[in-house]
């Protein structure tokens, strides 16, 4: 018997609501390459900021400590979480002088990625504006448009380190820009912002009004001695910061899921009273964040920091940052500015060179070709089908084995 297809005015349809939303991280490349590992074929997989994957696995103390408090981790805690980690959570801010934050400035969630999206639905009403950089991290822009609004993206200039233009920001301003992103270190590029730079973006989102999302993640990722400086520490007391950070990358537990929002500024924080019951409001909604890996929290920011043996001379991580910049260098049309922190790569293709229209097929064409799965550069909403991003997890020897395939795919390819 024939399988009935269904009549068109049956057919169900995703919501309207996604239609401008996007995250090529994990988009049709991906399909293709899962196609190929169930051929049994190797893929290297170039693609996500995952580090357990290559060898990088939590420390031993985090684990110890998350196993010892299963027996007690099996019911809901508050909406915002653990007491404990929350306090854990304000030392650091401490730590990194941002003053003020207290335990209830502090909400715990399942990873950054849901904060952010509880941050935007929080603020946004339809048509509402938030300035994202490009590239960024697409999960913010995806965010905005599925709270109703509208990521506006301000270019980052990559002849001054990937730095935000601010006469670009200043442009992008309009009646209705409610808020501004950074993403500080950088993923896709590598750059940490100098307080200075901080400062001019804060002066911009003062002058409007506008609430500033620090996305700072990888704030503990950084090479060649650079230091970060927290947002929160640069902004005057009357304006609205909310920073975003986590155990995924600096603690390589990015299956907990554990991540944390916090909300500075005395002054502020009065006048967005209302806002902020919002946040506590869709905390509330979803109960709570995962309780077993909240326990990991205090731990991984009180005790010792493992992070820096991996970034500091004779590090993995340092090491496979180097040999990433310089294999992308030695390659005729291609260029990259050297990350100064995170984990990743983002090369220019010289168009004048390789003459790509479509940087999704390029992608495309590597992985089918070479077996090596990237992330095309106008997934993090760069314009123009130029650039890459390469994650640099892998060993030093398999990243230069990559690369060196990289390049003679390149050397033979045409659009």
């Amino acid at each position: 018997m024939d399988t009935p297809q269904p009549k068109e005015s049956h057919t169900l349809k995703k919501s309207h609501k996604l239609h401008n939303v996007c995250y090529d991280i994990r988009g049709p490349v991906l399909d293709h390459a899962k196609r190929l590992e169930e051929e049994g074929q190797r893929i290297l997989k170039l693609n996500i900021g995952n580090p357990a994957p290559f060898g990088f696995e939590a420390p031993e103390e985090i684990l110890q400590d998350v196993m010892r408090n299963l027996p007690t981790a099996q019911g809901y805690c508050d909406s915002k979480g653990l007491y404990s980690a929350r306090k854990a959570i304000m030392q650091e801010c401490q730590r990194k002088q941002i003053p003020n934050v207290g335990i209830e400035d502090i909400y715990i969630g399942n990873g950054v990625s849901e904060l952010i999206v509880m941050a935007m639905q929080a603020l946004l009403n339809d048509g509402d504006e938030v300035l994202i950089p490009a590239p960024d991290y697409p999960l913010w822009t995806a965010a905005a448009h599925l709270s109703g609004g509208h990521g506006v993206h301000y270019l980052c200039d990559e002849q001054a380190d990937w730095a935000p233009d601010m006469a670009d920001i200043r442009a992008k301003v309009t009646s209705r820009t409610r808020a501004i992103v950074i993403i500080n270190p950088n993923n896709p590029t590598g750059a940490v912002y100098p307080p200075e730079v901080v400062r001019e973006v804060l002066e911009i989102a003062k002058e409007h009004n506008l609430v500033v999302f620090s996305d700072e993640i990888y704030d503990k990722i950084l090479y060649d001695g650079v230091e970060h400086t927290a947002t929160g520490a640069l902004a005057d007391d009357d304006q609205l910061v909310i920073t975003m950070n986590g155990l995924s990358k600096s603690y390589r537990c990015a299956g907990f899921r554990s991540g944390w929002m916090t909300i500075s500024g005395t002054l502020a924080k009065q006048r967005a009273h209302d806002y902020i019951q919002g946040l506590t409001m869709l905390a509330s909604m979803r109960l709570c964040a995962n309780v077993p890996a909240q326990h990991a929290i205090q731990t991984a920011l009180g005790g010792y920091q493992s992070i820096n043996d991996l970034i500091l001379p004779g590090g993995r991580l340092l090491a496979q940052r180097d040999i990433t910049v310089e294999k992308l260098n030695a390659i005729p049309g291609v260029s990259c500015v050297t990350p100064k922190g995170a984990l990743y790569a983002f090369p220019r293709l010289d168009p004048k060179v390789f003459n790509i229209k479509d940087d999704q097929q390029l992608v495309l064409d590597l992985l089918l070709q070479e077996k090596i799965l990237l992330v095309q550069g106008t997934a993090f909403n760069w314009p123009e089908p130029d650039h890459v991003r390469i994650v640099t997890l892998p060993w030093a020897d398999q990243l230069g084995d990559a690369l060196d395939r990289f390049a003679n795919f390149l050397s033979r390819y045409r659009q």
